[in-house]
């Protein structure tokens, strides 16, 4: 038992972190592209960490249930509707067989992501259950779902404790200062002084051209020294090419294993998030950091994952009320029967 796809959105695909280990071979990694909501739907519902959920894009898919289950959505705001009525979004939701899940358009965001407590039946291939469209493997037969299609569940899990604790704060993407910190390098020592200053302190538009490999921005030409054209080496996910008409090209979760692009820098992988929720025609600067600080803002966001972990594990204030209600009755029985005795 799963859930059958009434409609299947613009793009809505399988998605877990991702193929690793088969770059050499050409195989790009892919994954969800946004990490940060992918953890918090699996953790909303306490699926493993590398769980498969659906990344949904632009325009959500309308999903009828064909069992029970717990599901949580995440991300980008498509105001979903659970059976015609409004949905609570960052928080565990139950499900019934024959419920109707639909989302809209993103209202906030471009990506959501959908998790369920009985863990998605898709096949592992090559270690991983991700989608990858370029290759046609992975995910649901290598593809988009579409209208017709069916994914079971692989274990039946209908009850999670705490339930009334599951819900967390939804970030701000509205309000985004669009403000990008990256570390710069390998090959910024190609770029002029002044492609530098460009880079650092100018504004750039995301434009049309963003999907799951990269985003191509729109704004002042960097400039290289002689030129930006370099052999072929490994791409990293996040790392910004300047190709020869200077616009830069920020490459993403399906980008290419290798290219001959100089790359002038690296976005730090906790702001990743925050650049592929970004809708086009919106505004992005650049923020030059060190690998340290890189690397503390990383260490701070997983602290704050276990603490979001940790708070959907403790039972919330209404359930302590009851619990206190319950522990009363049973006082006031006891008396009862205390009375009736003596």
């Amino acid at each position: 038992m799963g859930f059958r796809v009434l409609k299947g959105g613009m793009l809505t695909t399988v998605q877990d972190l991702g193929r690793n280990g088969y770059q050499s071979q050409g195989f790009s990694v892919g994954g969800a592209m946004d990490i940060r909501s992918f953890h918090l739907a699996n953790m909303l519902v306490d699926n493993p960490e590398n769980e498969a959920v659906l990344e949904i894009t632009l325009i959500g898919p309308e999903l009828e249930f064909t069992s029970d289950t717990i599901i949580a959505v995440t991300g980008g705001d498509f105001s979903p509707k659970l059976n015609g009525e409004p949905m609570d979004m960052y928080s565990a939701v139950y499900v019934r067989k024959g419920d109707i899940v639909k989302f809209g358009s993103a209202r906030t965001g471009t990506r959501c992501y959908m998790a369920f407590s009985g863990y998605l039946q898709i096949p592992m291939v090559m270690g991983s259950r991700c989608t990858s469209l370029k290759s046609k493997i992975g995910g649901f037969k290598g593809r988009k779902l579409e209208a017709g299609d069916y994914i079971g569940e692989r274990i039946k899990r209908r009850y999670l404790p705490f339930f009334l604790s599951r819900k967390l704060q939804p970030p701000d993407y509205v309000n985004d200062n669009g403000v990008l910190r990256v570390v710069m390098g390998p090959q910024d020592g190609l770029i002029s002084k002044q492609g530098i200053e460009t880079f650092l302190h100018s504004e750039y538009t995301v434009t049309g051209e963003f999907d799951r490999m990269g985003c191509r921005l729109d704004g002042p030409i960097i400039a290289p020294k002689k030129t930006s054209d370099i052999i072929s080496d490994g791409i990293a996910l996040g790392a910004i090419q300047v190709p020869s008409a200077g616009k830069p090209i920020i490459l993403l979760a399906d980008r290419q294993t290798t290219g001959g692009y100089a790359k002038i820098a690296n976005l730090i992988t906790v702001d990743i998030p925050r650049l592929v929720q970004k809708k086009t025609g919106e505004k992005i600067r650049f923020e030059a950091v060190t690998v340290q600080e890189a690397q503390r803002l990383y260490l701070q966001e997983v602290k704050e994952l276990e603490r979001m972990r940790k708070e959907i594990h403790t039972p919330c204030k209404e359930v302590l009320d009851c619990r206190q209600v319950a522990k009363r009755l049973e006082r006031l029985y006891a008396d009862a029967e205390t009375q009736r005795y003596f």
